[in-house]
């Protein structure tokens, strides 16, 4: 066990008390009331280090190459622009549901999901039964030749968007996805201007990095025809939470920066590398109404909030309440399987019969099998009514912290896509980086897995598979404060 410090050696009241042991776990919170009832200071009370739940499930023995041996294979055959997490990296050879495994054959607890991407849990077995059935019948021949798994995982994706949104263009990445509906865009309206969001991230090739609005993600290569609008930030925006006001800069752009009239307005309804950011109350209402009025369309960008992340919805744009021209996917749509998606109205989809376009693995068959074992999974399971329960409960304990340490500056997100932002200042929201790293490394010990992200990659982002539950939110928590507490 080891002795958990706070600032304080006074026995606290029972108003500080309640709100210093609320952050712990039920069984942690049991014993500090004990002992906080016989009068022992709150400096003394013993809090054990937090423990990964149970699970059943033993992996085989690794027998492969060491972590230092693969790292230098890296170094050597590998872009040089490959980075690895954490000081020690590690080598993970396992995973099983919301859980990894390293070489040793060491549990961590999975709270960045592969970048939201692992939505049912590592190697589900109706996913790998899905994909390996259809590789020993057919790995691939073109969408040139009929195959059923294309058409059917067509038609049950197109089953779970709103209106019209029904025509389905198969890709190999959201970058790629992005890319073909900023195209269509272009092609549909024949206007060349988009308007993308600051601190947005929609990919990193030709088109796609014109979109992205951060410095990290941008080469200095030719990027035109894109205006970057004011992002609706609530918590580091200057207007706070009212999105209708930020959506005014759309307005703006479009009189001042444009022709007045676009192509297009791309955003995500929650931004995942930016740090987890959700958009202003209101903002995508007001900021469609501009772009449509200037004949452009709307695209979102559902990359990672997609697929039953957010909890309330199945969509992330739909917790704002509009309808898209085009969606774009990736990510959670095959569980881990280069797979990505648009999906626009008929009459939008028309304009790529003016010339020839193909995609040579766009709808191969086994990712397309996966794509449809995922969605049977996330409903056969109820993964969006999870997201929300847990993600719920997991926020709230998160909130809770906050309350305990100055260092977290904002809670914020929703479902299963939740972020923490760390500040030194809370009154100036001076970014705490090198502390992000630090308690990233720590809980890495503990046996917890976060990512982080946003522009001063001081915010960790929890995006874990859908499948998380309340046992392992206690666990990422309890993680969290003992680290911090060890700061």
């Amino acid at each position: 066990m080891q002795r958990l410090f706070l600032s304080s050696r006074k026995v606290l009241t029972g108003r500080e008390f309640h709100r210093w042991n609320r952050c712990f776990s039920h069984a942690a919170q049991k014993e500090a009331s004990s002992l906080h009832d016989n009068g022992v200071a709150a400096a003394d009370v013993v809090i054990p280090i937090p423990k990964i739940p149970h699970f059943d499930y033993s992996p085989p023995p690794y027998e492969g190459p060491s972590a230092d041996e693969i790292l230098a294979k890296r170094k050597e055959y590998l872009s040089p622009s490959m980075f690895c997490f954490y000081n020690k990296p590690l080598n993970v050879v396992d995973g099983k549901r919301q859980y990894l495994y390293d070489d040793t054959g060491r549990r961590y607890l999975d709270a960045f999901g592969g970048i939201a991407t692992v939505c049912c849990g590592h190697c589900h077995p109706d996913v790998v039964d899905a994909i390996v059935t259809q590789t020993k019948r057919l790995q691939h021949s073109t969408i040139l030749y009929l195959n059923r798994a294309i058409a059917d995982f067509a038609e049950a994706l197109a089953s779970k968007l709103p209106g019209n949104l029904k025509v389905v263009f198969f890709t190999n990445s959201g970058t790629e996805a992005n890319e073909l509906a900023m195209m269509i865009a272009r092609l549909y309206t024949g206007c060349h201007d988009i308007i993308s969001l600051r601190n947005a991230y929609h990919g990193n090739a030709a088109g796609t990095m014109g979109a992205t609005a951060q410095c990290n993600w941008k080469f200095n290569v030719v990027q035109t025809g894109v205006h970057h609008a004011q992002n609706p930030d609530p918590y580091r925006g200057v207007f706070g939470s009212d999105g209708e006001k930020y959506a005014r800069d759309v307005q703006e752009i479009i009189d001042f920066g444009t022709s007045g009239s676009v192509a297009a307005f791309i955003s995500e309804a929650i931004q995942g590398v930016g740090g987890i950011v959700e958009l202003a109350p209101g903002y995508l209402p007001a900021a469609y109404s501009s772009v449509k009025k200037a004949g452009g369309l709307c695209i979102a960008d559902e990359v990672q909030s997609g697929f039953g992340r957010t909890g309330s919805h199945f969509w992330g744009f739909e917790t704002q309440g509009v309808v898209p021209d085009i969606v774009t996917m990736a990510k959670g749509i095959g569980n881990g399987i280069p797979l990505g998606a648009v999906v626009t109205t008929p009459e939008i989809a028309e304009v790529l019969t003016r010339r020839s376009y193909f995609n040579t693995f766009g709808g191969n068959p086994v990712c397309t099998a996966a794509g449809l074992a995922v969605l049977k999974v996330i409903e056969k399971e109820k993964l969006q009514e999870n997201a929300f329960v847990v993600g719920s409960y997991l926020k709230d304990r998160l909130t809770a912290l906050k309350d305990k340490y100055e260092v977290i500056g904002d809670v914020r997100g929703r479902g299963l896509m939740l972020g923490v932002e760390l500040v030194t200042d809370r009154h100036l929201k001076t970014p705490a980086k090198a502390e992000t790293l630090h308690i990233m490394d720590q809980m890495k010990d503990l046996g917890v897995l976060i990512g982080k992200g946003g522009y001063h990659g001081n915010v960790f982002r929890i995006t874990p598979p859908l499948c998380f539950n309340k046992e392992d939110a206690d666990f990422l928590v309890d993680a969290l404060d003992y680290s911090m507490a060890k700061m």
